[in-house]
């Protein structure tokens, strides 16, 4: 398959589409059996220069996704999730190769909790995302969703904190050790989970709260063939009206 062609039939016409509700009236679209040929994008994925972000806090690699699959990718969400997600128009997207890969003790106080991948103070924007995975070993974790046991002020005090104090400091105010959220904590509550399944794509609204579900972290590889590798979307959307 040439992934650089937009218009090569990348997505599968015919396949499996559930929920999972969230709290508050929101809901995770699952979508199974999402490619034609996942293990192509895998092959093809092992081709990619992977690097870590400049700009923003993952956990591990990133690649540019091929351009043909990224440019058909808006047409797939808007048929198959955009209204689910009370969106109505896409006016921006973004997609990528990821990989999970960095040990439990590395971590930044950002990453050892869930989080909200944006949230615009315009009430008529929404940012969406999707997480597409693409290997086999569900141990790898899927993802998981929570909403905050505390008040908006003191959710958002512990996010801001999370990115400007030191390990020490974070663990000292909050009682967190590095590593990967694997659940409830006293901070925030996990309400569902999403496990992984080969070639099986969530979608979401980025703004609620979510984690890689990384219960194994001794799994994770920085091999495109063996990693917890992901296709990921980001979609900024009108809000549907109510």
């Amino acid at each position: 398959m040439n992934w650089d062609d937009g218009n090569a039939l990348f997505f599968n016409p015919a396949p499996t589409i559930s929920t999972v509700p969230l709290p508050g009236g929101f809901e995770v679209v699952v979508i199974d059996d999402v490619l034609l040929d996942p293990a192509g994008l895998v092959e093809r994925a092992r081709q990619s220069n992977f690097q870590r972000p400049r700009y923003f806090f993952y956990p591990g690699l990133i690649a540019e996704a091929p351009a043909g699959l990224t440019a058909r990718f808006a047409d797939y969400f808007a048929q198959r999730a955009r209204t689910r997600l009370q969106a109505r128009r896409t006016l921006s997207h973004d997609v990528r190769l990821s990989m999970v890969t960095t040990p439990p003790s590395q971590l930044d106080p950002r990453q050892w909790q869930c989080h909200r991948d944006e949230v615009s103070r315009d009430p008529s924007i929404m940012f969406a995302a999707s997480v597409l995975y693409l290997f086999r070993d569900p141990a790898l974790g899927g993802t998981s969703f929570y909403v905050p046991r505390q008040s908006e002020e003191a959710t958002d005090r512990i996010v801001n904190d999370s990115a400007s104090l030191s390990p020490e400091e974070f663990t000292a105010r909050y009682g967190l050790a590095s590593g990967y959220m694997n659940g409830s904590n006293p901070y925030f509550e996990c309400v569902a989970r999403v496990p992984a399944a080969w070639n099986r794509m969530i979608l979401y609204d980025a703004g609620f709260f979510h984690s890689g579900d990384i219960g194994r972290p001794d799994l994770l590889t920085s091999d495109p063939a063996t990693a917890r590798l992901t296709l990921n979307g980001f979609f900024t959307c009108r809000r549907r009206a109510q």
